[in-house]
């Protein structure tokens, strides 16, 4: 009985003479309990700093980089049992821009976009101070209210959709987000390239990694995201699946299926910016040269099967033979031996 009640007895006496934290060592751990942001937690350092050390505010403000307003400022705010006050708060203006037409300016341009309505917003500006030269006030952002108000759109139902697709849409990592690393497939960037021939259409997606130039294309029949998604699984089975980012424009084919295949395999996708196709120069450049070398010189066919089959081998030419001005003239194989040490795709695996 006395056995089972000394080691209780015994980790309270202990948890008794553990010395306590001191202030700012408690203060620093509530910070990161609470989950301060980095501002919040410089912020708290402003304050204990002066404490420990005994400086001035203009010393302290020195030391820190900061003007004795800023320190002042946030010392108001400052309080010990809270210190989420150290946070930014909402800077959203309390009253917010109100429209301001009046109700003789909805009405006169409701019967305007009605009459006209294929009209833009500042053709029917023009036409209302043509037709109503006693009201100079009414502004081009008027106009845009009273449509977006009434909602008088060419396709209403069109507009409804568009607008709530884009709700729904998910903001796309742009491959500006994405800072280049001089390293062997850490970014491959992919494309299609439509071949219109004997009144059918064709699909070449190319890929190539933007360090090492090593390049890869398949024919298919159409450009569906589950093509896509066989596509990089090839291109994936001939780096090993050492894929770790991939670039590309924002096509339909890369949605999908494909998105999955690249959720699946953990594989960030960066998207081109709209209407910039030197996003995607590396790419581009490629695909230029895989038209002016391979299928200008006699190899279009719609056989897909047969097509890819003489692609193969110029792609083993392409790869390992050819010089490429970018890499100083010698081969992406040869490149990566000479650099990596590793030959990450065969003539073997190229014909998978």
């Amino acid at each position: 009985m006395t056995t089972t009640l000394v080691a209780p007895f015994n980790r309270w006496r202990v948890a008794q003479t553990r010395p306590l934290l001191d202030r700012p060592s408690r203060l620093r751990k509530v910070a990161d309990a609470l989950q301060l942001t980095s501002s919040a937690k410089t912020r708290l350092e402003w304050f204990l700093w002066k404490e420990s050390t005994g400086k001035t505010i203009a010393v302290t403000c020195r030391h820190f980089g900061i003007t004795p307003k800023t320190y002042h400022h946030w010392a108001k705010r400052f309080a010990e049992e809270n210190l989420r006050s150290l946070e930014d708060r909402p800077k959203t203006p309390h009253r917010k821009r109100q429209k301001e037409y009046t109700p003789k300016q909805y009405e006169r341009i409701v019967l305007l976009r009605k009459r006209f309505i294929r009209y833009g917003k500042q053709k029917l500006l023009i036409r209302y101070h043509e037709d109503f030269p006693d009201d100079p006030t009414l502004t081009l952002w008027h106009v845009q209210c009273i449509i977006q108000t009434a909602k008088l759109y060419y396709h209403p139902a069109k507009h409804a959709r568009t607008q709530a697709k884009r709700k729904r849409a998910q903001a796309k990592k742009r491959i500006t987000e994405l800072k280049a690393k001089p390293r062997q497939d850490f970014l491959f960037c992919l494309d299609t390239v439509v071949k219109y021939w004997q009144g059918s259409k064709r699909y070449v997606f190319t890929a190539i990694d933007r360090h090492t130039k090593l390049a890869f294309a398949r024919m298919y029949p159409s450009k569906s995201s589950k093509n896509a998604a066989e596509f990089l699984a090839r291109l994936q089975l001939l780096t090993s699946g050492r894929i770790e980012n991939v670039g590309h424009d924002n096509g339909s084919e890369f949605q999908g299926a494909f998105a999955r295949a690249c959720q699946k395999a953990q594989i960030p996708q960066y998207h081109s910016r709209v209407k910039t196709p030197k996003d995607n120069a590396v790419n581009e450049r490629f695909n230029r040269t895989l038209k002016e070398e391979f299928i200008h010189q006699g190899n279009m066919t719609l056989d897909a099967e047969r097509f890819n089959r003489n692609l193969t081998e110029w792609l083993i030419e392409y790869n390992f033979r050819r010089p490429h001005a970018s890499l100083g003239y010698v081969s992406p194989i040869n490149l990566i031996y000479k650099h990596h040490r590793l030959l990450p795709m065969t003539p073997s695996d190229t014909g998978n």
